[in-house]
């Protein structure tokens, strides 16, 4: 095999397979029009929420009848095709796009999710992570939900059934026999703690809710003919509505044939996620009455002076560190440029890679321009670091494409503390930022300089009031207390021996005529 100048020959870049970066929690949708093909404007949605999850997508819609639930593991783009679509007929419509954060990444868990009531039945989609689900297991647990059509039975590995807290949540609202949806989720979301932006519905009402902290976005839009809701307004601009307003903390909006609702459920204590604005929302996206690409741009002229170093060219690692560059390049005048190519087709795939495949590592998803790198001193911006295996394997592809020094500039502080409210980081021993200094973890990833953005500069860059933000991944401070760690995490409702296999009958949501990805053995899984 030829080597090229300055490479080792091997095609590995000590790159950990595992560490991803930090993994983003769900995107949910919900449109109600009267004479719009909602499943498509859906769809549409969901694809402009991608980024947010990749595991599964799903959509529910309503004719005013009955409500329909299709869903599989993938993108959105592999999940429905134009006839599933097509079969998708009603009025009313709610979608999710997936990564797991409570439950495993199974067809079971995948939503939206389904549940008979005593009036009809629900469909609900959630972005973010419940910090009682253990206690709201147990209250589904204790109670007779309609006559027994929630199975209660011990959660034992030959059982299949939901394992995430959506599936609980869902189980409770339905359980409503002498009262509305609507004052079951006033009752309800009270004792409901965590992180939540929920979307659900009925056969004729299209319901969102916010939890009193506002940790993850939800957004209000609006259509000639009707309304929309989701986690962004970047997907609201995707299907042509117009952004209203956000969805304020503790909030519940209701939207039906009488028009829109508003009732608020819980006094509003606003704790935005800090890292929304760093990595997570889309940055053509507006939060806090800001566009996410302007706000990144301002981190990147603040690191610039916190940091200065001399240098010939300041380099994004695509996308994500994109704006922060920008931002570096004109507060310190150092040209910009484009020193790595981005394969935007590298994502989650069904195919298992072959261990040679794998060693490709970083390579698979970013590739050096050697004529822009070779003999420069870089400046490499990037919004994150977790692990560092990425920096690490990202520092020595750039030497070996010839660069003559490599700087990294880090747009938000070192990641320390494990989120618990809807972002998938690792543990705390596997965080780099927990063990090590900065000037550790600078020759940890053989860099020649290494600078974290401070916290109150981050802060700074967003204009919300610092106390107005939740910081827990940077400064350990959990702005929603947190129980003792056995009912805590992912799999709180697969490794608790006494919660309920929570049986959200999404096949009687489906229609069996159903064609495309996972429609048919669908009626056949358990």
């Amino acid at each position: 095999m030829s080597t090229r100048k300055g490479g080792d020959g091997r095609l590995t870049a000590a790159l950990d397979p595992q560490d991803q970066g930090p993994q983003d929690a769900c995107g949910v949708f919900g449109v109600w029009a009267p004479g719009e093909d909602v499943a498509k404007l859906t769809y549409y949605g969901l694809y402009a929420l991608q980024h947010r999850g990749q595991e599964s997508a799903g959509i529910a819609v309503s004719n005013g009848r009955q409500i329909l639930v299709y869903k599989d593991m993938g993108l959105v783009s592999q999940v429905f095709d134009e006839s599933t679509l097509d079969a998708l007929q009603g009025h009313l419509a709610i979608g999710h796009s997936r990564y797991s954060t409570t439950g495993a990444s199974t067809w079971h868990n995948a939503q939206p999710t389904f549940h008979p009531t005593a009036h009809g039945s629900i469909a609900l989609a959630h972005n973010g992570n419940l910090t009682n689900t253990a206690d709201l297991a147990a209250m589904v647990r204790d109670r007779s939900v309609l006559d027994g059509e929630l199975d209660l039975k011990v959660h034992r590995p030959e059982q299949v059934g939901s394992t995430n807290d959506t599936s609980v949540v869902t189980a409770l609202l339905a359980d409503h026999p002498d009262t509305t949806v609507e004052e079951r989720a006033v009752e309800l979301l009270p004792q409901v703690k965590g992180a939540f932006s929920f979307v659900w519905m009925t056969e004729n009402t299209l319901y969102a809710a916010r939890d009193p902290q506002g940790i993850r976005p939800l957004v209000l839009g609006r259509l000639e003919r009707g309304w929309v809701v989701a986690s962004e307004t970047a997907a609201l601009d995707i299907v042509g509505a117009s952004f209203i307003r956000e969805i304020d903390p503790g909030e519940l909006i209701a939207v039906d044939a009488d028009g829109l609702r508003s009732r608020t459920f819980a006094e509003p204590a606003p704790k935005h996620c800090l890292f929304e604005f760093v990595y997570l929302a889309r940055p053509d996206t507006i939060m806090t009455g800001k566009r996410m690409h302007s706000v990144r741009v301002e981190i990147g002229r603040r690191l610039a002076k916190q940091f200065p170093v001399d240098a010939d060219l300041v380099i994004p690692v695509p996308e994500s560190g994109t704006p922060s560059a920008i931002g570096y390049a004109e507060a310190s005048g150092i040209p910009y440029g484009t020193g790595l190519v981005k394969n935007s087709y590298v994502g989650r795939t069904f195919i298992q890679p072959s261990q040679t495949i794998r060693q490709l590592g970083i390579r698979l998803k970013l590739n050096p321009l050697r004529d822009v790198i070779e003999g420069k001193r870089l400046v490499v911006v990037d919004d994150s670091i977790v692990r560092g295996n990425t920096q690490r394997a990202l520092v020595r592809m750039l030497r070996e494409a010839g660069a003559r020094e490599v700087h990294v500039r880090i747009s938000s502080p070192p990641v320390k503390w494990p989120c618990f409210y809807g972002i998938d980081f690792a543990t705390r021993a596997e965080l780099i930022g927990n063990g090590l200094s900065v000037d550790e973890i600078c020759r940890s990833i053989d860099a020649d300089s290494l600078g974290y953005i401070d916290l109150d500069e981050l802060v700074d860059a967003t204009d919300v009031p610092k106390q107005n933000l939740c910081r827990a991944c940077f400064d350990g401070v959990y702005p929603i207390p947190l129980p003792t760690p056995e009912r805590l995490g992912k799999d709180v409702l697969e490794v608790n021996p006494t919660a309920p296999v929570v049986r959200t009958t999404d096949v009687d949501g489906l229609a069996a005529s159903l064609a495309g990805s996972g429609a048919a053995d669908a009626l056949q899984r358990p």
